[in-house]
């Protein structure tokens, strides 16, 4: 990605965001609004592991998602529990990054169930201001 598209990357997305996320199970799309963070060429969500979308994602399938002014797709990564050693440093950020909610009892980071997802992006294309880039 050019350092001028990641720049804006981070800037639009590098924070509580809410994005379209698409996935697909036997020829049929699924959309759905997730709130995800973006940080070096990755969108980083927490989700449930027995969810649809994880279902239908596997360990990496396949995605597609859309923000603002933003369209691209990725590979959908399972980095397993939100508790993991290997996660500490990507659940802090997400910790201090999605602070407003995290903790409102809609998780549970005992239940090994709760997963972050990682998108890691393939091609997408990004607006800014009359410029068009593509990756």
């Amino acid at each position: 990605m050019l350092p001028e598209a990641e720049k804006i990357m981070s800037e639009r997305f590098g924070r509580d965001t809410i994005i379209a996320l698409a996935t697909a199970e036997n020829g049929i799309p699924y959309v759905r609004y997730v709130n995800a963070y973006y940080e070096d060429g990755r969108f980083y969500i927490i989700t449930y592991a027995l969810s649809d979308k994880m279902k239908h994602i596997g360990n990496g399938s396949s995605v597609a998602i859309a923000g603002e002014w933003f369209t691209a797709h990725g590979r959908g990564i399972d980095l397993g529990w939100f508790g993991r050693p290997e996660n500490r440093t990507i659940a802090e950020k997400l910790r201090t990054v999605f602070s407003e909610w995290i903790d409102n009892g809609h998780n549970d980071f005992d239940d090994e169930n709760t997963i972050i997802l990682c998108i890691k992006l393939t091609d997408g294309v990004l607006l800014s201001h009359g410029t068009r880039y593509e990756f």
